[in-house]
């Protein structure tokens, strides 16, 4: 028998062999345990953190973000102890006794503030490893409320991200404030901010609704020059719709993106390069990932069983396989409020302990992990 022939016998009876096995089964997709199949072993802090009377007669308005600096304070980004309209509350004519950016110690003692007249709409926030606060204006109208949202250069705030001094000097401007776009330097509604630990500056732009139909996630480098841009207004891996934060963490240093109206988390290297897409974590509106890659996320499920029909809370989970750990469920009663309540903004100390930025309960949580 030729070679040619054995081999075609040899086919033959791998094609027989196939036919008597059946069709190949599919892989199955992982199960993931519902949010109310995971424990909670978080226990809420209670009077924490101490508010002046001073301000706002010691009472939040919208919390938007929380960041754990490296010496442990914790700085707070919200919208002027304001409460309207409901959502998205202005800064507008809130003076100086309102001021959007506060520091905070570990005990909860309230160390500085400032930011006032600098934002319409507070939106993004983060600090990097020097100090530096990065902050971004998703305002988009002329007027709010009937006020004029011009600062007091004449300028309608809105549209860009700003590099802040820890003492609240501006340092540097990315996109033109007022000024809606989906260019190299311009933003339409920027959501979040993330600094690489080489410097490099990265935003999700796209708040919904927007005029341009942006949904993407731009790059700079850290002098705040152009590198690239990724993703597109749509379903597919790699593009968003409302990527509503963005945070660069865990021991691979990976780009996370909470994925809103998507419903997932994506993840991707610093160069761009789609990694996963996860939607075992819900609508996320937030997502923070820690040393030891551990990931929160602020995140809503729809629940028929839940009121309003979703289930909201912080997911917590593996930052590298997606795996879910536990899940805390908002303590807020959804009937009492305007709009709905996700963490916003979502941060974690190094033992563990959890700070949530509540923008319609009008709080800001902090959890303890029970030993």
């Amino acid at each position: 028998m030729s070679r040619a022939v054995r081999t075609m016998v040899a086919l033959g009876i791998g094609v027989v062999v196939i036919a008597m096995l059946g069709p190949v089964a599919k892989a199955q997709p992982p199960r993931y345990p519902k949010p109310t199949e995971l424990p909670n072993p978080y226990r809420l802090a209670a009077d924490w953190p101490t508010m002046p009377k001073s301000m706002n007669g010691g009472h939040w308005g919208e919390v938007i973000r929380v960041h754990v600096h490296g010496d442990g304070n914790i700085w707070v980004f919200h919208r002027c102890f304001n409460t309207v309209p409901p959502g998205h509350a202005t800064c507008i004519g809130r003076g100086a006794a309102n001021p959007p950016i506060l520091e905070f110690d570990p005990s909860g003692k309230l160390l500085k503030s400032f930011g006032a007249g600098l934002f319409a709409y507070p939106h993004a926030f983060t600090v990097d490893e020097q100090g530096n606060i990065w902050t971004s204006d998703v305002n988009d109208e002329a007027t709010v409320l009937g006020m004029s949202a011009k600062n007091a250069d004449g300028v309608v705030m809105g549209q860009e991200v700003l590099k802040l001094s820890p003492t609240g000097k501006v340092l540097m401007m990315l996109g033109k404030e007022g000024v809606s776009g989906n260019g190299p330097d311009t933003f339409d509604r920027p959501t979040g901010v993330a600094i690489a630990p080489n410097g490099d500056i990265f935003v999700t732009d796209g708040h919904a609704p927007n005029r341009h139909n942006s949904g993407r996630v731009v790059k700079y480098s850290k002098d705040g020059k152009f590198i690239k841009t990724w993703g597109h207004l749509g379903p597919a891996p790699g593009d968003f719709d409302e990527p509503h934060d963005i945070f660069i963490g865990g021991s691979q240093g990976r780009v996370y993106v909470a994925d809103r109206k998507n419903n997932r988390i994506q993840v991707f290297d610093q160069d761009s390069k789609f990694i996963a897409a996860w939607k075992q974590f819900g609508q996320p509106s937030s997502v923070f990932v820690g040393k030891d890659d551990i990931i929160y996320v602020g995140a809503s499920f729809a629940d028929p069983a839940a009121k309003k029909g979703q289930l909201r809370g912080i997911v917590v989970g593996n930052a590298k396989d997606g795996s879910l750990k536990a899940f805390i469920p908002d303590p807020a009663d959804p009937d009492k409020l305007d709009v709905g309540t996700t963490a916003s903004g979502i941060a974690a100390d190094d033992a563990g302990s959890i700070y949530a930025a509540d923008v319609a309960a009008h709080n800001l949580r902090k959890y303890v992990k029970v030993k």
